[in-house]
């Protein structure tokens, strides 16, 4: 698939892996920088949706996803793992749920800019039986400064990395992801609910987050495929 992301933010917090350790498969090796984990929380919206060599579907090709998400390795290959994937296309949900195995859910939400340029974004999650969840606020870059990730830093541990792991009670799964290097720019933001990471059972340290903001990412998706079997024993 393709797909062009807009208007990201990227927020992090550092956390202890033990915490994280009973909501991810054994099978993954949890990341750590400078001795933590950390979560990501990831306003966004996305436009261009469509598999490759064929056009948009008219009314599912655009709207707005927040993710929350760590970072782990499997037989040494970096990727990220999704806690939850909050979308505002009830056919997009359906379709990554049962294609992807990610944890997708339907949400009311609304992203639009502002007079100063700063992205108001709102998501309120609707999936029947889920957790409920929020997320209320407004962010922007906090200059026009665009740089990319040099190799060892936090930033390239945080967005360089090119495939997502999800998994089954049979099977952990990898999609291979493909872009170009990030364009990041430092980012100021305005907070008034987060809810996203508590829905999953984790607990955010008070401290504020580290911020980064990305106005533009094209994006291309394999389809996933099969790896290790999960380790029954180990749970």
């Amino acid at each position: 698939m393709k797909q062009v992301w807009h208007d990201l933010l990227f927020m992090h917090w550092p956390i202890a892996a033990d915490q994280l350790r009973p909501l991810i498969p054994p099978e993954l090796e949890i990341e750590s920088y400078d001795g933590s984990a950390w979560i990501g929380v990831v306003p966004f919206h996305m436009s261009g949706i469509r598999a490759r060599w064929l056009p948009p579907i008219p009314s599912t090709s655009a709207f707005p996803e927040l993710n929350v998400r760590t970072y782990v390795r499997a037989g040494g290959k970096p990727g990220v793992w999704f806690f939850s994937l909050d979308a505002a296309n009830s056919l997009a949900v359906a379709a990554a749920r049962h294609f992807f195995h990610l944890p997708y859910f339907r949400a009311w939400m609304h992203a639009e800019g502002g007079l100063r340029g700063e992205i108001e974004y709102n998501s309120h999650r609707t999936h029947s039986g889920a957790p409920s969840a929020d997320f209320r606020g407004s962010y922007r870059a906090s200059n026009d400064n665009v740089f990319q990730a040099k190799l060892g830093s936090l930033e390239y541990f945080f967005v360089e990395r090119y495939c997502l792991y999800a998994a089954t009670r049979s099977r952990i799964f990898c999609g291979e992801i493909d872009h170009a290097p990030w364009r990041l720019q430092c980012a100021e933001a305005e907070i008034e609910v987060d809810t996203m990471a508590a829905a999953s059972g984790i607990t955010l340290q008070a401290s504020k987050p580290l911020l980064h903001f990305v106005r533009q990412q094209e994006v291309k998706v394999w389809p996933l495929t099969p790896g290790m079997a999960p380790d029954s024993s180990a749970r």
